[in-house]
């Protein structure tokens, strides 16, 4: 029998992936076809475990250098993270270009920290980027993408 923790722990998964696939991808994406962009969003195309298609995700990220680095909130068992697993070869648009890479996920990565450096500049965009992150996860984990 699952304890209390446990299954607070998965009701909260399930909100906030049900959350996200209803409500936030939907509206990020419809703002994007707007011509609407935010900065900190990327959008992630991995090609879908089962139907072989491609998928996309838009998701907070931050460029440095040749790596793009983004949160997956729900850890490996986001969608977008099981394709991942299945296949790591992903396309990734940042600034309307796209470009090709290869997806890792880094458990040894301070996901707090780096969550705290997608606001930008301003200890306040920081500080707002890391809350509504942490607000919104149950199972965070970083994802690096090496950029060709």
């Amino acid at each position: 029998m699952p304890t209390k923790s446990a299954d607070k722990a998965r009701r909260k998964f399930k909100f906030e992936r049900s959350l996200g696939r209803m409500v936030m991808n939907p509206v990020v994406t419809a703002l994007d076809r707007l011509g609407i962009r935010s900065s900190l969003v990327v959008e992630v195309e991995t090609i879908g475990r089962k139907s072989n298609e491609p998928r996309r995700v838009p998701l907070v990220g931050r460029l440095e250098g040749n790596d793009l680095w983004v949160i997956s909130q729900h850890g490996r068992r986001a969608g977008w993270a099981y394709n991942v697993a299945a296949n790591p070869n992903v396309r990734v648009r940042v600034n309307n270009e796209w470009r090709t890479g290869t997806a890792t996920f880094e458990p040894d990565d301070d996901v707090r920290a780096r969550a705290r450096t997608f606001g930008g500049s301003g200890r306040f965009r920081q500080s707002a980027t890391a809350l509504t992150m942490r607000a919104m996860e149950s199972d965070p984990i970083s994802v690096r993408i090496a950029l060709y």
